[in-house]
């Protein structure tokens, strides 16, 4: 039986952490941001986590990583 194959796209965009959560780029902070405010900016930095509800997807996207 061959090895299931973890989709490309998600392999370069998530993070598996060791306790199981994984760890996600924030969104919309790439381009047009001359629109969006200086707050809206500061609080789009750093990572975040994947949302418990979409842990299945993820699990399914990235099969043998844990999950």
């Amino acid at each position: 039986m061959p090895k299931m194959k973890t989709k490309s796209g998600a392999k370069k965009r998530f993070r598996v952490r060791p306790g199981g959560t994984v760890k996600r780029g924030q969104a919309f902070k790439r381009h047009i941001l001359t629109k969006k405010s200086t707050k809206n900016k500061r609080h789009l930095r750093g990572a975040v986590t994947v949302h418990e509800t979409n842990m299945d997807s993820m699990a399914a996207m990235l099969p043998g990583r844990g999950l």
